[in-house]
C-alpha cells in the first residue's frame, strides 16, 4: 500500500505533501498519556507498520507522556524515510493531577521547540503547531508574541513549517501576517460543526484542516444516529465518522490514534468507507 493508496490520497500544503490518513501518537504514550506504554514493542510496531502502509504524517507533541511518546517516535522511525513529516505541538504541558495547562511564553516555546528537536532527535521539525485554546475549544485573544517567537525560530532554521491548533478564524489571519500557516488542528466532528466556516476558508487558503475527537461530544440522540448508520452499513461508528470527515472538504487530513497494529489497519480500511448520499444526508443533520 502507497500514500496514494490510503483513504484521500495525499494533500499539499505549502511544500509538503500529507497523507490524508495521518497517524496521532497520543495513545503510545502510558494511561493517561502519562509514562511509558505498557507494551513498548506494539508501540514500536504501530509506528513502523504506518510507515510501511503508506502514512507520512506522524502527529505527536513532547508533553505526551512526557518525552515519551517522541521518544518512541525517534526509536522506531530514526533515521526518518525521505518524505516521512513529523508535526508536533507547542503551548502546553502536564501536571501531577492529569491537567494540561498552557505553557506559551516565548521562552517556554523555545524550551518545548528544543525538548522536541532532542527526544525526536531532529536537526529541524517539519511542522510545529502553536496550541492556542484548550481541549475542545478556542480561547479569544492576540497569540501574536507567542506566534512571532516561533517565527523567529523558523527563521533561525529549527523550524520549516508553522501550524495552529484550537484557534479561531481571527487569531489564523493574525498569525497570518506574521508568518504562512499550513494547517489548523481544532475539535470537530459530524456533530461539533463550529468550525464550518473555518473549514472554509481554510480550504479556500490551501491550509490543510485536522480535526480531533472524530467521536468526541456526541449527545446520546446523535451517537444513536450515527451508530444506526454504521450498522446499516456493517461498519464501526468509527469508521463512519473517518468517512465523512474525509468526504467532508478535500483539505481535511486525519490523525486518528491507536496502539496496536490490528487496529490502525482496521482504521484505515474504515476511513475507505464508502458512504450513499442518504447516509451522508442523515449524518449532516446531526450537526444542525
Amino acid at each position: 500500500m502507497t500514500g496514494n493508496d490510503l483513504p484521500g490520497g495525499v494533500y499539499r500544503t505549502g511544500d509538503l505533501d500529507l497523507t490524508r490518513f495521518g497517524y496521532g501518537a497520543m495513545q503510545l504514550a502510558g494511561p493517561g498519556v502519562f509514562g511509558p506504554p505498557k507494551d513498548r514493542a506494539a508501540a514500536l510496531a504501530v509506528l513502523r507498520t504506518a510507515v510501511a502502509l503508506g502514512i507520512n504524517h506522524i502527529d505527536t507533541a513532547d508533553f505526551y507522556g512526557p518525552h515519551i511518546t517522541n521518544e518512541i517516535i525517534r526509536e522506531a522511525l530514526a533515521p526518518y524515510p525521505a518524505g516521512v513529516h513529523i508535526v508536533t505541538k507547542v503551548g502546553a504541558r502536564r501536571d501531577e493531577q492529569g491537567g494540561w495547562p498552557q505553557s506559551r511564553t516565548p521562552a517556554q516555546l523555545r524550551e518545548q521547540v528544543h525538548d522536541n528537536l532532542r527526544n525526536l532527535g531532529l536537526e529541524t521539525l517539519d511542522v510545529v503547531n502553536l496550541r492556542v485554546g484548550g481541549l475542545e475549544a478556542p480561547e479569544a485573544g492576540s497569540i501574536a508574541e507567542q506566534f512571532g517567537a516561533l517565527a523567529d525560530l523558523r527563521r533561525q532554521g529549527l523550524i520549516r513549517h508553522l501550524g495552529l491548533s484550537t484557534v479561531n478564524a481571527e487569531q489564523l489571519a493574525e498569525a497570518q501576517r506574521i508568518a504562512p500557516v499550513v494547517c489548523v488542528q481544532n475539535l470537530y466532528n459530524i456533530a461539533r460543526r463550529g468550525d464550518d466556516d473555518l473549514v472554509e476558508l481554510t480550504a479556500g487558503q490551501g491550509i490543510a484542516y485536522v480535526p480531533y475527537f472524530p467521536l468526541g461530544g456526541f449527545s446520546p440522540l446523535q451517537s444513536e444516529t450515527l451508530h444506526a448508520v454504521a450498522e446499516r452499513l456493517g461498519a464501526t461508528p468509527l469508521s463512519v465518522a473517518l468517512a465523512w470527515l474525509l468526504r467532508r472538504s478535500p483539505n481535511v487530513l486525519l490523525i486518528p490514534g491507536t496502539s496496536t497494529v490490528a487496529h490502525l489497519r482496521e482504521n484505515i480500511a474504515g476511513a475507505g468507507l464508502y458512504l450513499p448520499d442518504d447516509a451522508v444526508a442523515e449524518l449532516d443533520a446531526i450537526g444542525r
